[in-house]
């Protein structure tokens, strides 16, 4: 399945565009399947319709867990590593870890899941939280992970959209010094989901929790009745390769969160043939990836992509910095980790620290490096691979998307050579394309233009859970028989990419997709906010802050108070991680004549570039503007 030189690559690049069908259906005959398919692929953009690996049936986890026993049992999936370094870390192996999937998969099934029910699940970073994903898969049932720093309203909103019937949680969970008390942020939640019939509650901060009677029951009392009942084995429901696999919420441009849907058979082919190839991953090798399961990099890269190749995965529970901002480099030592893959916004955050930090570290066991979520800038790149990688280990830097399942482009490590910034190129089976706003063809090198898929692949999404027009819209309708990115995109002399940034209004904030639809909905709950409008500038650390300017004519006379209060609304209604960092008060927003509001200019002031705002003489109020100049923070 690995190309190993730059010429296989560009063999296998050219089959996979020349003859698609027969390049993917090679891949896929590396995993093993309950019953062949029929037809590999059929698809349209237009309605969008896209099936790949039609008739066949599959169950991933016996992908993930069953098919390395024999051989591998004793090799570690998981290594967890907990918030706390005096904490014990725990490893599984692929023998327990399956023993625990099929054990929990029983616990589901007593409690009333069955194949096609949605689950919630709102846990922190241990290995229940893996297995919990599995066992929910084993079972055909279709898990919703959302992540342990959403708030009630957010957990709310997707439970109802998915109609979920059982919430899988724990008591609390820690990240760093912070304690999360997750139950009671999912019983603030459950007041509004009326669907949920069963509450599954893991012990883990030992918090003090309500437990309600017929709703509530704990994850430890669960496990001992299957024990009781003796049944050890789940065997794996069979799935149409077509079936729903997950729905995951991603943040769009309006206020409402969607739920990508991706399926079972080619999801699980293109996760693992990307984690193989880009990683060049061998047996043995012990992979960290520091993504949540929350995140789609967490689903493809922590879960489904390695263990689907018997790979060795590092799981941690805590954050980068604490108890100091030498923690990830304790892990790389502690493990011996030859491949980390991580984020800009951590790499950032770690530079910022100094090189003192490095000191007495061992990081001699490192052999390739990868980053995610978002354009690495040059200066972390360089930090990256001269004091962590130390100059011999190639940089994965990853594009792709919760939609796309799994890469699209980015460099083979030892096959590709990289560049500072640049996704390099598209993996095979990926046919991107740079189109002009009519979404006409860029051809050539040295371009810019908004980056397109023309042809279909496996890991894509295949519709929005409920909502398949939107689906339509958001992905299928900007530029016809192409799905859109949503990204610019620049292919330079050499072909190679590199992401611009969105071209929509979502922002990207530490590596996560914020619609500024969504933050403005929350600012705008709060009672003196008139109304906002919310846009990204450019932040050290984060890629991108947010900044918002909002019209509060009653402020109480105390902006700072005020200020305080909009951000505690916007973590209360979606999550500390959408907090805007800068907040100006103006009396009026720039607006053209039918009412729509120029983010173009409040863009430009708040990346302080007002030197050239453009014709501003068709707003509907043109002295607005240099008020809101004066005014900039």
């Amino acid at each position: 399945m690995q190309v190993k030189t730059f010429e296989e690559y560009q063999q296998a690049y050219t089959k996979s565009v020349e003859q698609p069908e027969q390049f993917w259906e090679e891949i896929a005959n590396h995993f093993q399947w309950k019953k062949k398919w029929d037809k590999v692929l059929e698809w349209n953009f237009k309605e969008p319709n896209v099936k790949w690996f039609q008739g066949a049936t599959l169950n991933i986890t016996e992908n993930c867990l069953d098919r390395h026993l024999e051989k591998n049992g004793d090799t570690p999936a998981i290594i967890w590593e907990p918030n706390d370094p005096t904490e014990d870390h725990r490893v599984l192996t692929y023998k327990q870890l399956h023993d625990k999937v099929c054990q929990f998969a029983n616990v589901l099934k007593n409690n009333g899941a069955k194949k096609g029910d949605r689950i919630c699940i709102y846990m922190p970073m241990v290995p229940e939280l893996a297995i919990a994903v599995l066992a929910c898969a084993r079972i055909g049932a279709v898990h919703s992970v959302v992540f342990g720093g959403f708030s009630a309203q957010s957990i709310a909103d997707r439970i109802k959209d998915a109609e979920c019937n059982i919430v899988i949680t724990a008591d609390g969970s820690y990240r760093g010094t912070k304690e999360v008390p997750l139950k009671s942020v999912i019983d603030d939640a459950l007041v509004q989901c009326p669907s949920i019939k069963r509450v599954i509650v893991l012990t883990r901060s030992r918090t003090p929790v309500s437990m309600i009677k017929g709703r509530d029951v704990w994850w430890e009392d669960e496990i001992k009745k299957v024990e009781t009942q003796g049944n050890v084995e789940c065997p794996a429901e069979e799935m149409d390769a077509e079936d729903m696999l997950f729905i995951l919420y991603t943040s769009g441009s309006t206020g409402k969160p969607k739920g990508v849907v991706h399926t079972c058979g080619g999801y699980m082919v293109y996760t693992g043939y990307t984690f193989s190839n880009a990683f060049q991953y061998q047996p043995g090798e012990i992979y960290f990836c520091t993504a949540d399961i929350g995140w789609i990099t967490g689903h493809s890269y922590i879960a489904y992509g390695p263990l689907s190749q018997g790979a060795t995965v590092v799981m941690f529970e805590g954050i980068p910095t604490w108890p100091n901002a030498g923690r990830f480099w304790d892990i790389v030592e502690k493990f011996k980790v030859n491949i980390l893959y991580t984020a800009p916004t951590a790499i950032r955050s770690l530079m910022s620290f100094g090189d003192d930090v490095l000191k007495g570290k061992d990081l001699s066991s490192l052999t390739k490096l990868g980053s995610v979520g978002e354009p690495i800038n040059e200066e972390a790149w360089h930090w990256f691979d001269e004091k962590i990688g130390h100059g011999n280990c190639p940089i994965v830097d990853t594009w792709w998307q919760t939609e796309t399942g799994g890469f699209m482009i980015s460099p083979i490590a030892g096959v590709t050579k990289t560049k500072p910034g640049y996704a390099s190129l598209p993996l095979p089976g990926v046919q991107p394309i740079l189109v002009d706003e009519n979404g006409k063809e860029i051809e050539g090198n040295g371009v810019n233009g908004n980056l397109c898929i023309k042809f279909p692949w496996p890991g894509m999404l295949r519709t929005t859970y409920g909502d398949h027009e939107r689906c339509r819209t958001t992905y299928f309708t900007a530029y016809e028989n192409l799905y859109f990115t949503g990204d610019g995109c620049l292919r330079d002399e050499d072909g190679y990419y590199r992401i611009t940034g969105r071209v929509d209004d979502v922002l990207n904030v530490s590596g996560h997709r914020i619609g500024t639809a969504e933050v403005e909905n929350a600012i705008n709950m709060h009672s003196s906010v008139v109304e906002s409008a919310v846009v990204g500038y450019p932040h050290d650390i984060k890629g991108q802050g947010v900044y918002a300017f909002v019209v509060s004519p009653g402020k109480h006379g105390n902006e700072e108070l005020t200020r305080k209060d909009i951000i505690m609304t916007v973590s209360r209604i979606i999550g500390p991680i959408a907090k805007p960092d800068k907040i100006q008060f103006v009396t009026g927003l720039p607006k053209t004549r039918s009412g729509k509001i120029m983010r173009r200019i409040l863009r430009k002031i708040a990346e302080g570039d007002t030197g050239n705002l453009g014709d501003t003489s068709t707003l509907l109020d043109p002295a607005v503007v240099e008020e809101i100049k004066n005014g900039a923070l």
